[in-house]
């Protein structure tokens, strides 16, 4: 098991050198810090604390900087455990990279899902609406509250109320890419949150080092030409300025 903290950015697209479409979410991962390492001797389960995004000193209080100054870092706005780890791997202040990753290995991805407020029982849980003629008095609201007997609402019941703000983890999705000059991981579909939320990513649980075969991408990196090809292309562009 390993994981490392990002940041969404959004989602885009890749090709593959085949013409395969891929969408993509486009993870921030600058490196992370290892804040502390959870001992069986000490807090009875094994677990590394890592932390992500450097705030500024003055937003710190004294307690969170005698906590980084321990692993001789700057405040985290975020600090998240990862367990099932081998805290023999890890060292206190190491820094974790995106290379931990490969292209290909299956992850999976958790965050906090975008928050609507209160909605309706349509919005939130699918139901439908009734008749929208006007002599209709049924059309939005929620529908029976079921059997008279209980004299109260059966837990679990679908009705209006808070949607989103939860914390969800998508199993199973792909790694397409790894950029380490950047600090981007390109993982395939959609993960939970906004832009620019916090997402861990960790090995997935039911796939754990399992890594699946993937096709080379088309890359759009500009390329400078060959004085000879520079020539060509001018010549080219005269002749066609002269035949116009």
């Amino acid at each position: 098991m390993k994981g490392i903290l990002g940041r969404k950015y959004g989602m885009t697209q890749v090709f593959t050198k085949s013409g395969k479409l891929i969408p993509v979410t486009v993870i921030e991962v600058e490196p992370n810090v290892v804040t502390q390492i959870k001992t069986k001797e000490n807090d009875g389960y094994e677990a590394v604390q890592l932390g992500f995004s450097t705030k500024r000193e003055k937003l710190a209080n004294k307690a969170e900087m005698g906590h980084v100054s321990k692993a001789n870092t700057t405040p985290k706005r975020f600090l998240r455990e990862i367990k099932g780890v081998n805290i023999a791997d890890y060292t206190l202040g190491q820094e974790i990279t995106c290379d931990i990753f490969a292209e290909g290995e299956m992850v999976d991805v958790t965050g906090v899902t975008k928050g609507k407020g209160f909605q309706g029982v349509i919005k939130r849980h699918g139901q439908h609406r009734g008749p929208m003629g006007h002599g209709s008095h049924y059309h939005r609201r929620p529908g029976s509250m079921g059997t008279m007997r209980p004299m109260r609402v059966f837990k679990g019941k679908k009705l209006p109320g808070h949607m989103g703000g939860l914390t969800v983890t998508i199993q199973n999705l792909e790694i397409v890419a790894v950029d380490v000059e950047n600090n981007l991981i390109l993982v395939k579909g959609n993960v939970p949150g906004a832009k620019k939320s916090m997402v861990i990513i960790r090995t997935a649980v039911k796939n754990p080092g399992k890594i699946n075969e993937r096709e080379d991408l088309i890359s759009y990196e500009e390329k400078s030409l060959t004085p000879e090809a520079q020539s060509t292309l001018e010549s080219t562009a005269e002749e066609t300025a002269k035949a116009e």
